[in-house]
């Protein structure tokens, strides 16, 4: 597995990654209105403006495949942490998420460690096992998430 910044081309591997795992994972939960909003929200333009605003993606590549992307927003939100289906359970995720905090992390002698996410009802269990908690009931917005806070031991 390579873990690196992500780069123009993979862009569009990205969005149809995140795309194929949110109608599968997260979007039954939401209206179909709903739905069609969070996919044109989080499509490939979405992606590349997010990119171009100060967001710091990276992705996990096995064979020379997109397996996973994480994007973090102001050096202190996951914003996105997706991994394919079929790479699933094979750490991929946490390796996203270590490479993702330890690159905003880098530098940053007044950065406190701790991190948001506003994790799907799927994801609750994965962030949970990289430290997360929970910070709040779950919230009904587009799609239903779960706030949640990392905070270094």
């Amino acid at each position: 597995m390579l873990i690196r910044p992500i780069a123009d081309a993979d862009i569009p591997a990205a969005a149809a990654l995140l795309r194929h795992a949110a109608e599968e994972f997260i979007l039954h939960e939401s209206t179909p209105q709903d739905a069609a909003a969070f996919l044109v929200d989080q499509g490939e333009a979405a992606l590349r403006s997010r990119i171009a605003s100060g967001y710091v993606y990276h992705v996990a590549l096995v064979d020379g495949e997109l397996a996973g992307f994480v994007g973090v927003r102001e050096r202190s939100h996951v914003y996105s942490l997706y991994v394919d289906k079929r790479y699933q359970r094979r750490g991929i995720g946490r390796a996203l998420w270590e490479t993702a905090r330890a690159a905003a992390l880098d530098g940053a002698s007044d950065h406190p460690g701790v991190f948001t996410v506003n994790a799907s009802n799927y994801a609750v269990p994965s962030y949970l096992a990289l430290g997360f908690e929970r910070t709040a009931p779950m919230q009904v917005a587009i799609v239903r998430y779960n706030p949640m806070r990392f905070v270094p031991a």
